[in-house]
């Protein structure tokens, strides 16, 4: 998750969820937080197409990189964002990782039941094939049934 979207879910600006992550850069490291390259950024603002400019003539979206949490950043923001909305909002997106996690598992599951099913069937339609091709050929001889691949 963006700093950017924390910042909105924990209903605090951008800068203070930023400052507060800097004075307590110990408690995230490389595999709880990294900071976007500035072509990364700048790809993600492309999409946001042009910066726009409120009535105090500064822009509305920031210039500096963003910060990307894992779900492991995400917990740690509970420690350094003490308010009370943040622990409901650190609960909620907790849950949200793990049924995100929890779907994985499922597809995965999923996906080598279907591929177990698939070689069932195969060996079925190949015993088929055999008893059909030993039925259809002359006494003595096979003939490959059309259509059919060994």
């Amino acid at each position: 998750m963006l700093d950017i979207d924390l910042a909105i879910l924990y209903q605090v600006k951008t800068k203070v969820l930023k400052q507060a992550v800097r004075r307590n850069l110990e408690r995230f490291p490389a595999d709880f937080m990294f900071e976007l390259s500035q072509d990364e950024y700048s790809s993600l603002r492309s999409q946001i197409v042009t910066i726009e400019v409120d009535i105090s003539r500064r822009g509305k979206h920031s210039k500096y990189t963003a910060y990307a949490f894992t779900e492991h950043g995400v917990a740690m923001m509970s420690s350094i964002l003490r308010s009370k909305t943040a622990i409901h909002v650190n609960i909620s997106i907790m849950r949200a990782f793990v049924i995100l996690r929890q779907n994985l598992i499922d597809v995965d599951e999923l996906k080598i039941r279907i591929e177990e099913l698939e070689n069932q069937i195969n060996l079925k339609f190949d015993d088929v094939y055999q008893v059909l091709n030993y039925l259809m050929g002359p006494s003595g001889q096979r003939t490959v049934i059309k259509g059919y691949k060994k």
